[in-house]
């Protein structure tokens, strides 16, 4: 986990849809939206020069092998690895979305896949890190230990920042990694069933 998150913008999540829109309007680019794999571009929430801002930003680091991209980060190791502990010191984000998924793992021929989202509110945000590559933005999420919502399908799970935490994870270092040793940033999840969705090419 993180493999794959949900970015739907019905016309009754106003959140994204007003997110989607200020970027594509201001950028005249196209985000994806629906199910999102890696490599796709979204919306992120930012601070840049003391201003909290949208950008899009693709989802991945480019991989120090030369090929393909590194998704999700280790929360409780990230300050010691070298790709990421500057931009946990500096790069964080947020990342919109209206769900993530994950397949269940009992019976690899016929896995189920599910749509975990918080109870209370159509839009989870995940904590992410970021940094310019080539020109261009991109993004990891950051993971932690699953809790009780989901620890039976998968071991991991995106950490989670409601509102009432956004200043702190995007403008105080030690309160950003209180954050990430805190359950706050491991809420309860509903899951429902959710269409299998072929793989991209």
């Amino acid at each position: 986990m993180c493999g794959r998150f949900a970015l739907f913008d019905e016309k009754e999540i106003k959140e994204i849809n007003e997110i989607i829109e200020e970027i594509e309007q201001r950028k005249n680019i196209t985000i994806n939206r629906g199910e999102i794999f890696p490599t796709d571009l979204v919306p992120a929430v930012a601070k840049e020069s003391n201003h909290q801002i949208v950008d899009a930003m693709i989802w991945g680091f480019p991989h120090f092998k030369g090929s393909g991209v590194i998704i999700n980060a280790r929360s409780e190791t990230a300050h010691e690895k070298p790709m990421f502990h500057k931009h946990l010191a500096s790069k964080r984000c947020l990342i919109p979305s209206t769900g993530f998924y994950e397949w269940s793992k009992k019976d690899p021929k016929n896995r189920t896949k599910y749509l975990f989202q918080l109870p209370d509110t159509p839009v989870l945000y995940m904590a992410g890190l970021y940094n310019e590559f080539y020109g261009k933005k991109r993004f990891v999420i950051l993971t932690t230990n699953a809790n009780d919502s989901l620890k039976d399908i998968h071991d991991r799970m995106p950490v989670i920042v409601r509102k009432e935490y956004f200043d702190d994870w995007l403008n105080d270092m030690d309160r950003a990694r209180a954050l990430l040793q805190s359950d706050v940033s491991r809420p309860l999840l509903v899951r429902r069933e959710a269409v299998v969705i072929g793989e991209k090419a």
